[in-house]
């Protein structure tokens, strides 16, 4: 990891991202939210890295291809569970969330609209005046970094759920009052518990996503009703 602490100006971020191989970060100090924004605003549509700031800290990680494999299946697993409980789902990947009153912004390695669904279908741009709108679920794949100390973001962010893979555990958090919590089972799906994600992550890596999506549609279909339909009314999606 590289840490600066002097100014550096956002046209200067560019060439260093560039040069910044799998699995490094940089982290800077003092930066400016207008040098934020006008980095943002520089790399344009489609980076690979991973932006966060908070309070004039900006951190970049560039992952690594297991990290992004990690994603796509475990985005492809919570569609083929979507479809299977035939519920609305919009997935909007590493969309930066960031509003300046707060001073803060990140970028999580995929995110997932539920009950939230209707404030994003059809949105080109969040309004900058007001903060984004929260994804129900946030991921994050810790195989090179830690997102623990970005928790605070989300939680100001008022995303409900998050979870963490660090290639060794699968792991889910609901927010609390003091902050997030570890649980077992997810808020969204009941029934849906951590252990179960890392089995067919895991399995995913070495058997391939597409045979491993089959199976855990055949898993969703062989749970009971009473799992099946477990969500509270307030939980409901639609």
């Amino acid at each position: 990891m590289v840490v600066a602490t002097q100014q550096i100006k956002a046209r200067d971020f560019l060439p260093l991202i560039a040069q910044l191989l799998p699995g490094g970060t940089l982290t800077y100090h003092d930066v400016a939210w207008a040098e934020y924004e006008d980095l943002l605003e520089g790399l344009g549509g489609g980076y690979c890295a991973r932006i966060s700031y908070d309070h004039g800290k900006l951190e970049i990680h560039m992952p690594l291809p297991i990290h992004d494999y990690l994603k796509e299946c475990l985005s492809r697993l919570l569609y083929g569970l979507a479809d299977e409980l035939e519920i609305d789902l919009n997935g909007l990947g590493s969309t930066t969330f960031k509003f300046e009153g707060w001073q803060q912004g990140l970028e999580p390695d995929a995110c997932f609209y539920l009950r939230n669904d209707p404030r994003v279908i059809g949105v080109w741009r969040f309004d900058p005046a007001v903060p984004p709108p929260p994804p129900d679920i946030a991921v994050e794949i810790d195989i090179t970094s830690e997102s623990l100390g970005r928790f605070h973001i989300y939680a100001n962010l008022g995303v409900p759920e998050i979870w963490r893979c660090d290639g060794q555990q699968f792991r889910m958090y609901h927010l609390a009052e003091t902050g997030y919590v570890e649980t077992e089972a997810s808020r969204a799906f009941p029934f849906l518990t951590g252990e179960v994600m890392f089995q067919f992550l895991e399995r995913c890596v070495t058997e391939g996503q597409s045979a491993i999506l089959r199976e855990f549609r055949q898993w969703l279909k062989a749970q009971s009703p009473r799992h099946r339909d477990s969500e509270s009314p307030e939980q409901k999606i639609r």
